[in-house]
């Protein structure tokens, strides 16, 4: 295991993004030293020439290591630090497992995130009312939670029956999806498995399970 006292590392991020956040949860659940800095989406922070001489794309979250390498996309940034920075920790090791809780990161940010999150963006934070919105946001993000929701009915987790990688990633914007225009008492099993994982993570929660 590396050596943490010269391994600080930096995670850039916008507080407002869940899958910025996923990055910063994954770091605290370690123990990790790093530290964050704020990047405004919104204010276009992202595309200023020093963050984007950084990362072209133009994206947050960013991991930079204490050697200089970056490392963007959420769903990298946490695998790369439970597998580097803890033994078992967040990642089953029955290669099987593995393989099932990356099919849940890979789902998430194709059939999870450009739903849920984009909805929650656009009606939160960019003011636009139901009828601005493209009604297959809010149908296919309720698609996502009534899979979701079908899973949690025979588990606790969405891989083994602890906490992994998946789980993190699915709540980041899961628990604020109210925001964004979806109702989390529709989903019992959900809104209980985000009270849950929040307690895990030591994060606050953003609404009490039913």
């Amino acid at each position: 295991m590396p050596d943490r006292a010269i391994s600080r590392m930096t995670l850039y991020g916008d507080s407002i993004s869940g899958n910025c956040l996923k990055t910063k949860w994954t770091a605290d659940y370690l123990g990790l030293d790093y530290d964050w800095i704020e990047v405004s989406v919104v204010e276009g922070g992202t595309r200023s020439d020093a963050f984007m001489a950084m990362n072209p794309s133009g994206q947050v979250p960013v991991l930079r290591l204490a050697d200089g390498r970056i490392l963007p996309q959420s769903n990298a940034i946490i695998l790369y630090l439970a597998e580097t920075y803890a033994s078992e920790a967040l990642i089953p090791v029955n290669p099987f497992e593995k393989a099932k809780m990356m099919s849940w990161l890979f789902w998430e940010q194709y059939s999870h995130e450009p739903y849920i999150a984009v909805r929650r963006f656009r009606k939160k934070f960019m003011n636009m009312s139901d009828d601005e919105l493209d009604p297959q946001l809010l149908a296919r993000g309720r698609r996502a939670l009534g899979v979701m929701e079908m899973q949690l009915t025979f588990s606790n987790y969405f891989v083994g029956d602890s906490l992994t990688l998946a789980d993190v990633a699915l709540v980041a914007y899961t628990r604020v999806a109210d925001e964004g225009g979806f109702d989390l008492d529709e989903f019992p099993n959900v809104q209980r498995w985000v009270a849950r994982v929040e307690t895990d993570l030591g994060i606050g929660h953003a609404k009490k399970a039913a």
